[in-house]
């Protein structure tokens, strides 16, 4: 196959990037280096293009046609404020995306987000009201009725994937973005003692990057459109993050509480994957302890670029 894989040189997209070269498929990677890392591409030996923008797509559109286009750029930033940035990156740029992909016939998989669910009932099911809490989960929203829009100009079925929240090697150059048990581990590798907010009993549906890679392979050939939860389907406390984290690490650091500032978090984030499974056929692999020892293995957990 010919493959784009926008924002290509971030987290998810350079993985998937990797992976589909691997694979041997003629694999292209878009970036504007906004907020991605050169170092995560320098064993993908397929073609990178850098772009003015997020929305330049001159050049991708002298590159096509393709034959699957993966859509991970975006402002991944929930702390930007300015509304016409959030939605001309990401909506806007997504709109130029399809109608690309409608001229060429490509069949397309993007990056939605369970930011979408706020703090909404748990498991989180595709078919409950959004409740985005931010301008960053409003755009992911606004992407996925745009995605519907354009699903019957397509050739094939277009498919969102809402990631919770995805761990793993190739994401050190998000530093205060990237996964919390990324930011933990480099805390508890400099002896610190990890910081978390009281008493450490939030719930979080980490979800390890390979399992995401074969979320996106379940979506590159479903037979239907829609969005589906892309998590783990399980939820783990901070305090159970910590107690993986000294085991793999072989340290014995208790947590340091701290009360929480923001009023806007979620408590408790679980992925209701019946639909995932049903529709896609996507079943994850890895839960916690074994997500965050193929880190371990990896030698990138708590490391910096």
């Amino acid at each position: 196959m010919r493959v784009l894989v926008t924002g290509g040189a971030g987290f998810i997209g350079s993985n998937l990037a990797r992976q589909w070269v691997s694979e041997g498929h003629d694999t292209v990677v878009a970036d504007d280096f906004s907020s991605a890392h050169w170092t995560n591409l320098i064993s993908f030996t397929g073609d990178v293009v850098t772009l003015d923008s997020v929305g330049d797509l001159l050049p991708l559109s002298k590159l096509g046609p393709f034959d699957v286009i993966f859509h991970e750029a975006s402002i991944t930033d929930t702390t930007v404020l300015d509304q016409r940035k959030m939605m001309q990156n990401n909506v806007e740029a997504f709109r130029g995306l399809l109608d690309l992909a409608v001229g060429w016939g490509s069949r397309v998989v993007w990056a939605s987000s369970c930011s979408i669910y706020g703090q909404g009932a748990v498991p989180m099911k595709e078919s409950q009201p959004p409740q985005p809490l931010n301008v960053y989960a409003y755009s992911k929203l606004a992407m996925e009725r745009l995605a519907d829009r354009y699903r019957s100009r397509l050739g094939h079925p277009i498919v969102g994937l809402r990631y919770s929240n995805v761990y793993g090697p190739g994401e050190a150059h998000k530093a205060k973005f990237a996964s919390m048990i990324h930011q933990l581990a480099i805390q508890m590798r400099a002896g610190k003692q990890p910081r978390i907010f009281f008493q450490g009993q939030q719930r979080r549906d980490f979800v390890y990057i390979a399992d995401v890679i074969e979320a996106n392979r379940a979506a590159m050939t479903s037979e239907v459109s829609g969005v589906f939860n892309a998590g783990a389907g399980n939820a783990w406390s901070f305090n159970e993050v910590v107690a993986e984290l000294n085991r793999v690490l072989k340290t014995d650091l208790q947590p340091d509480y701290f009360e929480n500032p923001y009023s806007f978090t979620q408590d408790w984030t679980q992925t209701d994957l019946t639909a995932a499974r049903e529709k896609i056929g996507y079943a994850p692999l890895y839960d916690l302890a074994k997500g965050i020892e193929a880190y371990f293995a990896s030698g990138t957990l708590g490391i910096s670029p």
